[in-house]
């Protein structure tokens, strides 16, 4: 497959690469000191091929035209016969990208600059796709975002009751039913006209920037099959909720899971400074309750699955989905906790 593009140089191997659980990746070498990354994309998880290839396409064409430095923008590389990816029967989807040399991604921050840059990187992607029209991108995956929907799901879940869990975890649905209206905040926002849609990343958790391994500054982001129309605040939220813990995401201990207050500022300097002014008011105030919602999304998605029997996400022992949903519910409870304090932290930004 990777012979069918306009590599440099003779192809010599192709090398399992990448920690990525929806799509296939290899690291392609040639006798070149010229690197490529070609991919197999997951189309059961994007069931629009033709729509996600072109959201790239017009995603890093309009990058492009605004920084022209090859390393700040991933680069597809076309086929010998001129076309952008391959398409068989709709069913597999094959690309290959321009490796992006001297660069380093990483799961979790080193330091508080690693995050802030990160959010550099995000503030920067929001700040230069904002002359973009949103509505000229597809839906991915649709309704990836959208709270309320996510809260049909768990009702329905919690209705059908397949696994018969739902009793084992009557206090995990009381505390998801008990924000369930203020879970649609963001929605309602949007619908009103008070947020605008932005071109969002929706995907934005730190490993998916690469950071220049010297200086550690941002390079560019990685992994745009989730670019699509969103709002900025759950690009925001996102990073803060993948980010900011103390514990990973499926602690056991409960005792761990804190929000680091200081690594939030120092994304939210990162992002809010890249951006400049191309946030409204409303949505600068709506960021610390976009990492608040995404945040309860997520519980609400883990305990989702939890009760239809772990039929979406991977799971490794048969509570792991229950002990995804409990991290996340901590995780809400430390940001309802601080909110004065973040807003107060994020005024003075």
């Amino acid at each position: 497959m990777a012979e069918m593009f306009r590599t440099e140089g003779t192809i010599i191997k192709c090398i399992p690469f990448g920690s990525g659980h929806i799509n296939q990746t290899w690291l392609v070498v040639t006798n070149q000191p010229h690197l490529y990354i070609l991919q197999k994309v997951n189309t059961e998880t994007f069931r629009d091929p033709e729509g996600l290839m072109n959201n790239i396409l017009l995603v890093t064409g309009h990058l492009r035209e605004k920084d022209t430095d090859p390393r700040h923008v991933m680069t597809l590389v076309k086929l010998k016969d001129g076309r952008d990816y391959i398409l068989k029967d709709r069913k597999e989807l094959w690309r290959l990208y321009e490796y992006v040399t001297g660069g380093v991604c990483l799961d979790r921050a080193e330091t508080a600059a690693d995050f802030r840059n990160s959010g550099k990187a995000f503030g920067t992607f929001q700040n230069r796709m904002a002359d973009f029209p949103a509505e000229q991108l597809v839906e991915t995956i649709p309704g990836f975002h959208d709270t309320p929907k996510r809260y049909l799901a768990l009702h329905e879940a919690i209705r059908d009751d397949r696994a018969g869990r739902a009793k084992s975890v009557q206090q995990e649905i009381d505390f998801m039913l008990e924000r369930e209206e203020q879970a649609g905040l963001l929605q309602k926002m949007l619908k009103a006209g008070e947020l605008p849609l932005r071109v969002t990343h929706n995907d934005t958790k730190l490993n998916n920037v690469m950071l220049d391994e010297k200086t550690r500054e941002p390079l560019c982001i990685l992994d745009l099959d989730t670019v699509m129309p969103g709002l900025a605040a759950n690009d925001f939220g996102d990073s803060i909720r993948f980010g900011a813990s103390t514990a990973e995401e499926d602690e056991k201990d409960l005792t761990k899971v804190r929000l680091d207050l200081n690594l939030y500022q120092a994304y939210a300097e990162g992002f809010l400074h890249a951006c400049g002014d191309r946030l409204t008011a409303a949505e600068r105030e709506t960021l610390p309750d976009g990492a608040r919602i995404i945040t309860l999304e997520n519980a609400v998605r883990f305990l989702t699955d939890y009760l239809n029997g772990d039929t979406y996400y991977h799971i490794e022992r048969p509570e792991h989905n229950l002990d995804r949903t409990r991290t996340q519910m901590a995780l809400t409870e430390e940001m309802e906790k601080h909110d004065d304090i973040i807003r107060r932290m994020m005024d003075c930004i």
